[in-house]
């Protein structure tokens, strides 16, 4: 009797059959980052890329939103990127050469995280790619420094990082310091906070973003009652579908040309967690994909 002979299950997204979904037949590269070495709270989120891949295979494959299989372009699951004991700026040089790579043949690339600072490298790849792109980041927090403790690639500066690259839009936010916020009105940075209310500003969020849009989801974005496996959970945050329509409507009117969903510590909450994290992943190649034609 051959291996083939009997049922096996790939330990790939969504469990997808690797022979199908290669990555020349796939429209779709996720990129396994396994890194969290400037975490200044809670840890973990080295461990978030492979919690994700394992939760997807417990995930059906149609979309009851959108009425269709986003599996259907295509899915390739990368191997891991190996972490770079150089620190946070030679990662961010690895990740940027891994995405330039897979961009440069034509891929949607989404990153697992891993740590935020990984972000700057992957929106540099395709900045350079692609003209007239902005940056959608969701965060709990502003990520605006100049540098915290003692690195300009600390994950708390991730999103001034983004910004070197590319314009950036903050949604989510309800932690910053002083500097920060000054920083924000001074370079005009448009600031969607999360507070009492849900975000309803759907359409000045959209209309902030250039033609071209890169999507970054810091997972403590999200209210820690839904996503508790994050390094620095904040209170207040979005709840599921206040996220979603806005990933959306910006599907729609913009065109989605890379992602990153990062930050989850899947030792620090429930198995949901997980869950929730492969979801949304699965969520933004749907709208980034998705023809209504």
């Amino acid at each position: 009797m051959s291996a083939a002979s009997w049922p096996t299950v790939p330990r790939t997204f969504l469990a997808l059959d690797p022979q199908e979904h290669s990555l020349e037949r796939s429209r779709v590269v996720l990129l396994p980052v396994p890194y969290d070495a400037t975490t200044s709270y809670r840890a973990g989120a080295r461990d978030g890329p492979a919690a994700i891949v394992e939760a997807s295979r417990q995930m059906e494959d149609h979309d009851t939103e959108l009425g269709y299989e986003p599996s259907a372009v295509g899915i390739y699951t990368a191997p891991e990127i190996e972490p770079h004991a150089g620190g946070p700026e030679a990662m961010a040089e690895r990740v940027y050469q891994a995405v330039a790579w897979y961009t440069g043949q034509d891929k949607l690339v989404g990153l697992l995280g891993g740590e935020h600072s990984l972000s700057a490298g992957a929106v540099r790849a395709i900045a350079e790619q692609t003209q007239d792109v902005s940056v959608l980041v969701f965060d709990a927090q502003a990520d605006l420094r100049e540098e915290y403790q003692g690195t300009p690639r600390s994950h708390a500066s991730a999103v001034r990082r983004i910004a070197d690259h590319a314009p950036v839009t903050l949604v989510g936010v309800r932690s910053m310091t002083g500097g920060e916020a000054e920083l924000a009105r001074t370079r005009g940075i448009p600031l969607f906070p999360r507070s009492r209310e849900p975000i309803t500003d759907v359409e000045g969020i959209v209309e902030g973003l250039s033609a071209n849009v890169y999507v970054s989801f810091d997972l403590d974005a999200f209210d820690p009652s839904l996503m508790a496996a994050v390094g620095t959970p904040e209170p207040g945050g979005l709840g599921w579908w206040e996220a979603l329509t806005i990933l959306r409507a910006v599907a729609e009117r913009r065109r989605i040309v890379g992602f990153d969903v990062v930050e989850l510590a899947p030792a620090e909450g429930p198995e949901a967690c997980a869950y929730t994290a492969a979801k949304l992943v699965y969520k933004i190649i749907a709208y980034a994909t998705h023809d209504p034609t």
